[in-house]
């Protein structure tokens, strides 16, 4: 390792000395023309189908329910209305998607009107009710709006024939503005409602219809109710919360700028600590082998009780063995690698350093994190939009099919809820005209499913361009760093914001390229995965072993394009090549040093893994002793009785230390790659003498036996 690297005609020639190099190239032209201007097409494509989306969809059809004439409840002229009414939840159980009818409002069979409460008791109409005066039967409220109690002229039976006002009702709760049975209730069914003559059945077969008909929806929508207790967990707590986040952020900082000094200890600390665990768990296995396990495998045989071969003994000595060969091979690693150790963790301090002279760069996270969620929000809303784009399509359907005269609909008649004339249909009074589906017939509505695919591979790629953004713009600001002679005066005036610029300039269409590289393998990934849960049961254990080796496949495919692209982007910030180019170069330099590339990768995992771990891990436990009321606040100050899940401000520090953390972190570890990239080119371009000084570290040069013969002043 003392001598420059041999040259190697398999990966490539070594970079050449070049005395004019000091860092990113300053005078560059645009990469890949092509796909960036392909790129902005679909840009501007993605924008015209979210006005296309904005301007014929309407998401009021999923956010809000409707009446049976069509218009929406809680809004317009009913806003102080907010819940539908359905008048016989019973006709719900017929049809084919109750979830469906539910979310959609008007595919239930049955009369649905606007109302600002929904009913809370138990209430039908007996017998005795047919001779008395409509408005001492039936509410207002809960009639169709257009039919008026005060001076209609029908009888009550003439009223609940042609179904104007409810016939019966039972206690309801609101769920997403739906008037949906209160199940707890139905155990209480008055002895009124036995036997009561127009009643489905007896009471018993009421109740259960009732639950038949809403079980499946309430279990669906309960999760309204436990939402607004969440939501009330979180206007109560947030203050608390975003000081857990904040906590997170500047122990996550405090980590890597320590790491600067405790580097060293820290990785040495978690090795040994791997090899203390392997030696202990030789030892128990040889403790189990010898004093414990009494039965052997052919014993045993085969059993589906898993447990019963740790009773064996041929189980402990396969464990032993397995954990000698693994200990013996981290021993000789360590041994054989420890200089190539060595300049890991020197690399590692030196991205420290690194981030303490550029700190600009702990903030760039915040950037990608807006963007992706304006690409998320973007997203959503373009696919609601979309989803939403049809026009309501109404049919006049008899909602008692059965009842004479009314064989003659057959729910192909259009009609318009809003001027429907139910006298026209005299011969069969149960006719409405109600929703029955989405208008598919325009030329926007029949190309629903491609705008739909079109909106989730031009998101993927948004998402993925970003994500290269980040990475690119980093390497450039880090590649500044190491190539400064002088440290830090030789580091650029706001290196962060040169590179930003420098990579929107002249490299949007190598990152487009890689981006849509990566878009596409997530793609067939997408569609392996739906291939796979339409056809897991039809599938044989051949056709199952085939499909998991596919998914096994392109998911190493997905983490090498990643791998590939991360450095092809360093080379791209460095000497503005296009994306191939780049990409070869990386490959090359990196396969030329495998042996370090291999040893600073896991290094640099383990040791970010132990951070992110003592972050996440040390937040969680805070936060679950505040939030559970093990720590006490003075003058009740935060009352955590009044939390209804104490757990979720947990789960929300937690998930949000680990985004933090991440994204702290990975700007660590794009220091860590850019850096040694930079390295080696270092090792490769250069010989320490006077013409051709290493521009590395004194630390590194040291662990190499490498040194300047004339060091220029101010050199670290």
């Amino acid at each position: 390792m003392g001598k420059k690297q041999e040259d190697s005609s398999e990966y490539g020639e070594p970079a050449q000395f070049d005395p004019t190099f000091n860092g990113p190239i300053r005078k560059r032209g645009c990469t890949d023309i092509i796909c960036c201007v392909l790129f902005m097409a679909v840009i501007l494509g993605y924008m015209v189908v979210g006005i296309l989306a904005w301007l014929y969809g309407d998401p009021r059809h999923v956010l809000y329910a409707r009446n049976s004439t069509g218009m929406f409840c809680g809004i317009g002229a009913n806003k102080d209305l907010p819940s539908v009414f359905y008048f016989d939840i019973l006709k719900c159980a017929t049809s084919t998607n109750i979830m469906a009818a539910a979310l959609n409002g008007l595919q239930c069979p049955t009369v649905q009107v606007c109302v600002k409460e929904c009913p809370n008791t138990f209430w039908l109409v007996t017998p005795l009710d047919y001779g008395k005066k409509p408005r001492a039967v039936f509410q207002q409220a809960l009639c169709v709006p257009s039919f008026n109690l005060n001076t209609t002229t029908l009888t009550v039976k003439e009223i609940v024939d042609r179904e104007l006002c409810p016939f019966f009702f039972s206690p309801t709760t609101s769920v997403l503005g739906r008037c949906l049975p209160n199940i707890t209730a139905l155990g209480n069914i008055p002895n009124d409602f036995s036997g009561v003559p127009g009643l489905p059945n007896s009471i018993n077969e009421t109740a259960n219809g009732i639950k038949n008909a809403t079980g499946d929806v309430i279990n669906g929508f309960n999760a309204r109710e436990v939402g607004v207790r969440i939501f009330e967990d979180f206007a109560s707590s947030w203050p608390w919360i975003l000081l857990g986040l904040l906590i997170a952020m500047l122990v996550s900082l405090l980590f890597l700028l320590l790491l600067r000094f405790t580097a060293p200890v820290m990785v040495w600390v978690l090795i040994f600590g791997v090899l203390a665990a392997g030696a202990y768990g030789i030892w128990h296995c040889y403790w189990e082998y010898t004093n414990y396990a009494s039965a052997s495998i052919s014993s045993v045989g085969f059993t589906t009780n898993l447990n019963v071969y740790l009773q064996v003994k041929e189980t402990w000595l396969a464990f032993l063995i397995i954990l000698c060969v693994a200990e013996a091979v981290i021993l000789l690693t360590l041994i054989f690698l420890r200089t190539r150790i060595l300049i890991a963790i020197a690399l590692i301090q030196e991205s420290s350093k690194a981030v303490s002279h550029m700190m600009s760069t702990l903030l760039y996270p915040l950037v990608t994190f807006i963007l992706l969620v304006v690409c998320v929000a973007y997203w959503g809303t373009t696919a609601l939009y979309l989803a939403t784009s049809g026009g309501p399509v109404y049919k006049v359907v008899a909602l008692n099919s059965s009842q004479e005269g009314c064989s003659s609909i057959n729910g192909t008649e259009d009609c318009d809820p809003l001027t429907f004339n139910s006298t026209t249909y005299q011969f069969c009074s149960s006719a409405r005209c109600i929703f029955i589906k989405y208008n598919t017939e325009g030329l926007l509505q029949r190309n629903l499913f491609n705008l739909q695919i079109y909106n989730v591979v031009a998101f993927l790629w948004c998402v993925n361009f970003v994500l290269a953004l980040g990475q690119c713009t980093l390497a450039g600001a880090f590649a500044s760093y190491y190539w400064a002679f002088s440290k830090p005066a030789d580091i650029p005036t706001f290196p962060l914001s040169q590179a930003f610029i420098r990579t929107l300039r002249y490299h949007v269409g190598s990152l487009a390229f890689g981006a849509l590289i990566l878009t596409l393998v997530q793609m067939v990934r997408i569609i392996l995965e739906y291939l796979d849960h339409k056809t897991r049961a039809a599938q044989n254990p051949c056709a199952r072993f085939l499909m998991c080796c596919l998914k096994c496949c392109f998911w190493c495919l997905e983490k090498f394009i990643k791998f590939l692209n991360r450095n092809a982007y360093i080379m791209v910030a460095i000497y503005g090549k296009n994306f191939c180019v780049s990409a070869k170069n990386a490959f090359m330099l990196l396969m030329r040093n495998i042996i370090r590339v291999v040893v600073l990768d896991k290094v640099t995992d383990l040791l970010l893994f132990f951070g992110k771990l003592l972050v996440v891990g040390g937040v969680g436990i805070l936060s679950f002793f505040f939030f559970s009321g093990r720590i006490p606040l003075p003058n009740d100050t935060f009352r955590f009785e009044t939390l209804n899940y104490y757990w979720m401000p947990i789960i929300t520090v937690v998930v949000g230390s680990y985004l933090i953390a991440h994204g702290f972190f990975s700007v660590y570890n794009m220091g860590v790659d850019t850096l040694f990239l930079c390295f080696l080119e270092d090792l490769e371009r250069h010989d320490g003498s006077i013409q051709k000084p290493y521009f590395m570290s004194k630390n590194l040069m040291k662990i190499l036996n490498k040194s300047n013969k004339q060091p220029k002043k101010g050199k670290n």
